[in-house]
């Protein structure tokens, strides 16, 4: 049978199913504990009809003619009153020969041991019971089509009742089971009607725990989207506001180059150019990287050998190393932080970068502090208060012969604040009279 498409469908009949298998199991577990009831109560009134009739039977015996006591064929007891009322037994002697019987004994199966108890033919239960005093037994019948009749009408009423609830049961549990899942249609119609460019969050309010987690789900992959988007967006707006200039420049500084015969100075120029090209792609993947936060790692990183390996990169240049120094405490364990090695490392050279450029031939300290620490600092002509206020603007800047701060603050801002960390920037710095300093505070 092909399974319905409709969840409330699917779920309404499945729970119908269970519903009525257990019910019937139920019924098949009552039907067994009253069949054993009614054996109970039957053979209890089986025992009481035996002893109450032990005496009668024994009194009929007694009051028989000596011939009839004589003869080979026992006495019939008179037939009762009653005939549906007629109780079916026999009386025995110790030697098994019947003494007396009820009038309808004779179509009954008497044949088990002549010892007292319970004992069963084929259609009869017997119960046998031997008098207080005398060598005689008394055998009472009871038919078993009458304890078979009243299990079959027990369970013939469950099963009539079950088959009759069971419709009701069916409308019932369908009902419930749509009224319960409008939430589930409710969030489906918020997706429906989302747009390809409509990521904003789904209403969660009022949906049962099971929904509300997967509307969280739902929520936390728009918001990765969005981001994504974002990242999209920016890279696509950066790229387009930096890049204009230096290729507006080279490709200007080439056609004049062209014009007048490949001046070298023309030359030279276009390639500077193009290494402000190159410089900006770099920063632009830089900051790319860092808002999309794509395959950040977090593991200790030893900032003392960061540090470290940032500074030889620039102390290859001759000029660059006769100004830059790194500080490091030996007498201090190794400050650690969790993060990204790779992204740290973007991030402080950038703001090496940065004071190389603005510092002009004043000395740079790279320094690393506990407990986890990066500082660059130098002691150039430093930033005014203004200017400092929007120094971590994309594109903002503050010198018409530099590139300006805008996208290596930002690239470093980005990285910090994907690790939890903190990025200060002062200018002055501490105890000097000019400079600037930018402060990387991280968690460990």
């Amino acid at each position: 049978m092909q399974r319905p498409r409709n969840l409330a469908a699917r779920l309404a009949r499945t729970l119908i199913l269970w519903v009525g298998g257990t019910w019937l199991v139920c019924v098949l577990a009552v039907a067994w504990y009253v069949d054993r009831e009614i054996d109970v109560n039957f053979d209890n009134e089986l025992v009481e009809v035996s002893h109450r009739m032990f005496d009668i039977a024994l009194r009929e015996y007694e009051a028989a003619p000596a011939e009839a006591k004589a003869a080979a064929t026992p006495i019939v007891a008179p037939p009762p009153l009653f005939a549906q009322d007629e109780v079916l037994y026999q009386l025995l002697d110790d030697g098994g020969r019947v003494l007396l019987r009820t009038t309808h004994a004779a179509t009954a199966s008497f044949d088990v041991p002549l010892a007292p108890g319970f004992d069963t033919s084929q259609d009869w239960r017997i119960y046998t019971v031997r008098h207080p005093s005398r060598a005689l037994y008394m055998q009472v019948a009871d038919p078993l089509a009458e304890r078979r009749e009243a299990v079959m009408r027990t369970l013939t009423v469950l099963i009539a009742a079950l088959v009759a609830v069971l419709p009701l049961l069916a409308l019932g549990l369908r009902h419930i089971a749509r009224r319960e899942l409008l939430a589930l249609a409710d969030l489906t119609t918020q997706v429906g009607q989302r747009s390809g460019s409509d990521l904003r969050p789904l209403q969660l309010q009022g949906l049962p725990d099971e929904l509300h987690t997967l509307g969280e789900g739902v929520n936390s992959l728009l918001e990765r989207l969005a981001h994504a988007l974002q990242v999209e967006r920016a890279l696509a707006a950066n790229a387009a506001h930096e890049l204009r200039t230096p290729l507006a420049a080279a490709r200007l500084r080439l056609q004049t180059a062209l014009e007048h015969g490949l001046d070298r100075a023309e030359v030279q120029a276009a390639l500077e150019a193009l290494q402000t090209l190159s410089h900006r792609t770099e920063k632009l993947l830089q900051l790319s990287r860092a808002e999309s936060g794509a395959a950040l790692a977090r593991a200790p990183v030893d900032l003392a050998r960061l540090a470290a390996t940032v500074a030889e990169e620039f102390w290859r240049d001759a000029g660059v190393a006769a100004r830059l120094d790194l500080q490091l405490d030996e007498a201090l364990q190794p400050p650690q932080a969790q993060g990204d090695v790779d992204a740290l490392a973007i991030a402080l050279r950038n703001l090496v970068e940065n004071a190389l450029r603005y510092a002009g031939d004043a000395r740079i300290e790279l320094a690393v502090q506990a407990p986890a620490t990066l500082v660059v600092r130098d002691f150039g002509p430093g930033v005014s208060a203004a200017n400092l206020a929007t120094l971590r603007q994309r594109h903002v800047r503050h010198s018409a012969d530099q590139a300006g701060y805008g996208l290596g603050l930002s690239i470093v801002g980005t990285i910090v604040q994907q690790h939890g960390g903190r990025l200060s920037l002062t200018s002055p710095p501490a105890g000097a009279t000019q400079g600037f300093e930018a402060r990387i505070e991280l968690q460990r």
